[in-house]
């Protein structure tokens, strides 16, 4: 219902976007790789009933531009910010998966006074949230390791051998060059915070814990499962049924508290 699609300018980039639904905002923010549909497709239309939805695609993916430079999750921050005040939204929700929880955490300490309550998916703060074997896969990264469900997602919205490549290469190095934030950083976030992780997902379930320990008003909610397969994102659902449609009232239960 009341679904719209356009693009917008936002700093130089031509960016695609889509809105369902009435009510408070809440904003999507995919994961890398990904496309809105990728991510969300499953929950959008349980989220879409209660509230507006807002999603994008963020720099080199899917249905959006490009530039030249490198990705960063600061420039996704305040792509996503422009974008917002594009379509005249001066305050939302936003729910963050995987990459798109770390571009949340720079929207939440580069834009604060945007936020209203944030949900960061399947996301870490620090390298060692995860196993050296995780950073070293990026080193010699080649296309035949992205799932397949991503490339035909991808695909699916743009069907550019090329520009898939782009974004390929583009995320690895934005991988490669992962920094994180510090204890400091991640303590002065004060929006109140749901922190979502699967008990075998790529961080850990003790940086979960400890990420809950840092910020301080947050919850934290340990699902069963791997990478994202409770919010119904393809490429851990290996094809299955996506059985975990209860996250979507956990959300609406979160935002609404």
């Amino acid at each position: 219902s009341n679904f719209q699609s356009g693009f917008s300018e936002v700093n130089g980039l031509n960016m695609y976007y889509e809105m369902y639904g009435e009510g408070k905002p809440l904003v999507l923010i995919h994961g890398g790789g990904s496309t809105i549909q990728t991510t969300y497709g499953n929950i959008i239309p349980l989220l879409s009933k209660q509230r507006q939805i807002i999603a994008m695609d963020l720099q080199a993916h899917g249905r959006s531009g490009d530039r030249t430079t490198d990705l960063s999750f600061e420039q996704d921050a305040d792509d996503v910010v422009m974008l917002l005040n594009n379509l005249k939204i001066s305050k939302a929700d936003f729910l963050g998966y995987s990459n798109g929880g770390h571009t949340l955490i720079e929207i939440a300490l580069r834009h604060p006074s945007l936020i209203n309550k944030i949900i960061i998916a399947s996301s870490f703060y620090k390298r060692d949230a995860t196993v050296p074997e995780f950073w070293e896969g990026f080193e010699h990264a080649t296309i035949d390791v992205m799932p397949q469900s991503l490339k035909d997602g991808f695909l699916k919205v743009n069907n550019n051998e090329k520009a898939l490549l782009n974004m390929f290469r583009k995320d690895v190095q934005k991988m490669k060059t992962f920094k994180g934030w510090t204890e400091e950083q991640i303590k002065s976030i004060t929006a109140p915070a749901l922190i979502v992780n699967g008990n075998n997902d790529v961080g850990s379930i003790e940086h979960a814990v400890e990420m809950h320990r840092v910020m301080k008003d947050s919850q934290l909610l340990i699902l069963p499962g791997k990478h994202g397969v409770y919010i119904g994102a393809i490429e851990y659902l290996d094809d299955k049924p996506w059985t975990q449609s209860y996250f979507a009232d956990i959300v609406n239960n979160f935002l609404d508290e």
